[in-house]
């Protein structure tokens, strides 16, 4: 297939807000790409090359990128970077200035879609000594043959800034109008939920509408969890009060809530494999928890969920997450983080033993599998603390007793339930002592003044709207100068990546880094494009286990709004 039919499709959505259209116009795409193909379109619309999940990454900034134009269309550097300026879209400016280029390529071909995706592959596997210049030549070799606007998406492409508003849920609506399509309502809202539950299952768009246009319904009802990749997890939803979360289940049990990051633990024989809620693979930054596993699982076939936390080494009491995190994204110095960050797991639950998928055991069961197939290692590797029981002050001295062990509060979870992936369906309930948080996307900032010139002062803070993120204030306070906690270099240095555009002090951020945010009142405003303000946000810590497209939303505003007025309860 010719690359410049993709990039047809790209140009139209990036131009079409309508969903609907777009959903359309992906849809007729995918039903007429040929199988060989269906997988690296699906990949490629996202604006990726390997699933979400995978470790692997293009790894090209925009230094790198300035170079290959300049010396494929034969301007300097430094015209390459005053068209970025006027444009703030490296993309933009390729096409630009191909449109006037110097340089004239000797032989010209048309690029597929199979080439330009098997270079950008090549880019995320070149490592060692010479790789930037292998890079170069990589990028250099689609960018000379391409056309002005094949270049422009390439170069987003590189860079993962595709910019053509195409979230998870116009793909898989896109999947499900493609090879299911002429259903009635009910038949498609159905579909829509298989193709979703399948993907909670196995995370890649590109296998799900493989499987879809190969083996349809029957096909994608078989996916199953596998041990060794990642799935979406069940997700807690909050409760008001203790009181409500008890009350809610028949058979209430409560777990401490656990001020960690949660893990899948997967064994198969003698290998293991750890990722995060984010489908994160941290196997190997955990040579710790690896050998805990070792010794704590007896179960030589299993995929097991708990909560790790980062501990003191010499008292064993619990770090602040933010310590832990330090651990999470690091490439080197492993060993020696391992030893100044040592963790504790609390496992809590089991969804695969023995050949068997557990997803539709009720958690009393699957609860009891967990315990007979881990060998606890106290203050290292055991099981979560809990409490079965409806009786509310027994309740409440639980909760009591997970405060004063420095944890967030408890999870009630309902001991009759099933295991959903991936949703908040109401089986768990969260119960939290402070007031409602809310987990928002840094979307912009601003540079600061005088001592505090080299660093990013005051952050926007975005809630999603569908495919958007909206504004919904402006935060300053919470960071730290030096010391403990998040610090405005610690953060300059995470978002300066992110960079999108910069306008004197202003920059726009591209949406990635996710903060958790306290505030004293949520105030209807004009000033933000949510119309809704946080009133005095302040930051809590950096959640580096959710993506953008975990933030709230801006109809949980709405509702925080209306029950801080006393109009909702």
């Amino acid at each position: 297939m010719k690359y410049s039919k993709l990039v047809d499709l790209y140009e139209y959505l990036e131009q079409t807000s309508s969903r609907l259209k777009k959903i359309e116009r992906i849809a007729d795409f995918l039903r007429k790409a040929e199988t060989s193909v269906l997988g690296k379109v699906t990949l490629l619309i996202q604006g990726r090359i390997y699933p979400s999940y995978s470790e692997m990454e293009i790894g090209v900034a925009d230094k790198m990128i300035i170079k290959v134009i300049a010396s494929s269309t034969g301007f300097q550097e430094n015209e390459v970077i005053r068209a970025f300026k006027e444009t703030g879209d490296l993309g933009l400016s390729v096409e630009k200035l191909m449109g006037k280029k110097k340089q004239k390529t000797l032989i010209s071909r048309e690029l597929g879609i199979e080439k330009v995706f098997e270079n950008l592959r090549k880019l995320a596997k070149v490592e060692g000594k010479g790789s930037q210049d292998v890079k170069v030549s990589l990028v250099r070799e689609l960018i000379s043959h391409a056309k002005p606007k094949e270049a422009k998406y390439i170069v987003r492409t590189v860079l993962e800034q595709l910019r053509i508003g195409v979230a998870e849920g116009v793909l898989r609506d896109s999947i499900a109008e493609a090879f299911f399509s002429g259903k009635d309502k009910e038949e498609k809202r159905e579909i829509v939920r298989t193709i979703e539950w399948a993907w909670f299952l196995r995370p890649d768009y590109s296998e799900i509408a493989r499987i879809a246009k190969e083996k349809g319904l029957k096909g994608l009802r078989k996916v199953s969890i596998e041990i060794g990749k990642p799935y979406h997890v069940l997700l807690a939803e909050k409760a008001k009060d203790l009181n409500e979360a008890v009350e809610k289940f028949e058979r209430p049990s409560l777990e401490f809530k656990y001020d960690g990051a949660r893990v899948s633990i997967h064994r198969k024989g003698e290998e293991f494999w750890f990722y995060t809620r984010r489908l994160e693979n941290i196997t190997s930054q955990f040579p710790d928890l690896l050998d805990l596993a070792r010794k704590g699982i007896k179960s030589k076939e299993c995929i097991i969920e708990g909560e790790m936390l980062g501990v003191d080494p010499k008292t064993r009491n619990p770090l602040p997450f933010q310590m832990l995190s330090q651990r999470i994204k690091r490439k080197y110095d492993i060993e020696r983080m391992a030893k100044e960050i040592p963790i504790q797991v609390n496992l809590f639950d089991v969804v695969f033993c023995n050949g068997r998928n557990l997803f539709s055991e009720p958690l009393e069961k699957r609860r009891g599998i967990l315990e007979k197939i881990v060998k606890p290692i106290p203050g290292k590797f055991q099981l979560a603390e809990r409490l079965v029981t409806k009786d509310i002050k027994e309740a409440e001295d639980f909760y009591n007793r997970a405060l004063r062990a420095k944890q967030e509060g408890v999870i009630v979870k309902n001991l009759d339930a099933k295991y959903q992936p991936g949703r908040r369906v109401g089986y768990w309930l969260k119960v939290k002592p402070i007031m409602e948080t809310l987990d928002l996307v840094i979307t912009g900032a601003e540079w600061g003044t005088g001592k505090r010139a080299n660093w990013l002062g005051s952050f926007i803070l975005s809630c999603r709207k569908g495919d958007e993120f909206l504004e919904c204030g402006m935060m300053g306070t919470g960071i730290k100068e030096k010391g403990e906690g998040v610090t405005f270099e610690d953060l300059t240095k995470q978002l300066k990546p992110c960079i999108e555009d910069e306008k004197g002090k202003s920059v726009r951020i591209k949406p990635k880094i996710v903060v958790e945010v306290a505030y004293e009142e949520i105030q209807k405003s004009p000033n933000y494009s949510s119309g809704y303000a946080l009133r005095f946000p302040r930051l809590l810590r950096i959640r580096v286990d959710k993506s953008p497209s975990d933030a709230d939303d801006v109809g949980r505003i709405e509702k925080l709004h209306r029950q801080q007025r006393g109009r909702e309860f």
